[in-house]
């Protein structure tokens, strides 16, 4: 069976991404996360830049340098200095509030362990709780305070089921995860259009009953049993790829970003 150091041999599984349709509304379900999105985000009109460049964060911060990881906070926290509320907005909200950094990076960790779960195999005690511990630094490498990561899996599923009763669709996040998993903009790429039914289909059946309804996609006895169909075909298929293609966006990404910094 294949052992699990860390964080590094979770995040190089390219399927891992297969679950970011999840964690993006598990954010907006959010909503001051959903209002700043809306209102400051170009994640419609720009969603494979977007994915491109969440992509880049989680493997500059998992596996890039301490100068790599400092330059991706940097970057980020550029981007993220103007989208917050004005002053006297009925919902207050700001991309640098810890709080809604542990949010997003809490449903980036639990979506990617979901994922793995689901497709290579749950991971033992011992090696949940250290990729627990070590999923924190997407969090932490953005100025997050340490502590305020649960200490503990057990923890973090207490606040986690806490925070997902809580949590709220509103109609501002309703039109936006509606315009991300339905890409209309102009000079989309044709295959983007192509893989999006299977991408529905995949972060439909990762979200629950509540937040599916909620998000008004559609469910049913066909849908669920294609879902488990493609999951059958993942189990069976993955492990077989070879690591090198496996592993290969993040491989690229990390290529990518180093060869723009030597320009």
């Amino acid at each position: 069976m294949r052992r699990v150091a860390g964080i590094r041999d979770i995040a190089a599984e390219a399927i891992i991404v297969a679950a970011g349709g999840r964690a993006i509304l598990l954010q907006l379900a959010e909503p001051a996360v959903a209002r700043g999105v809306a209102r400051h985000s170009d994640f419609v009109a720009a969603p494979l830049r977007r994915l491109a460049g969440t992509l880049d964060y989680i493997y500059l911060v998992v596996y890039g340098t301490t100068e790599e990881r400092d330059a991706a906070r940097r970057h980020v926290e550029k981007a993220h200095a103007p989208v917050r509320s004005s002053e006297g907005e009925p919902l207050p909200y700001a991309a640098d509030d810890p709080g809604l950094q542990l949010w997003v990076a809490a449903t980036l960790y639990d979506s990617a362990m979901v994922m793995h779960d689901l497709v290579l195999r749950p991971l033992d005690p011992d090696e949940a709780e250290r990729v627990y511990r070590e999923y924190a630094v997407l969090g932490t490498a953005l100025g997050m305070p340490g502590e305020l990561w649960p200490a503990t899996r057990a923890e973090f599923r207490a606040w986690w089921d806490e925070r997902l009763a809580a949590l709220t669709v509103s109609d501002e996040a309703r039109r936006v995860a509606h315009d991300l998993l339905h890409p209309r903009a102009p000079g989309a790429p044709f295959w983007l259009r192509g893989v999006m039914p299977l991408a529905r289909l995949v972060t439909a059946g990762l979200l629950d009953d509540r937040l599916r309804s909620a998000f008004d996609l559609p469910w049913g006895p066909i849908r669920r049993r294609l879902f488990r169909a493609v999951l059958t075909i993942a189990r069976v298929a993955w492990p077989m790829l070879p690591t090198g293609l496996r592993h290969a966006p993040a491989v690229a990404s990390l290529r990518r970003r180093r060869s723009r910094c030597a320009a």
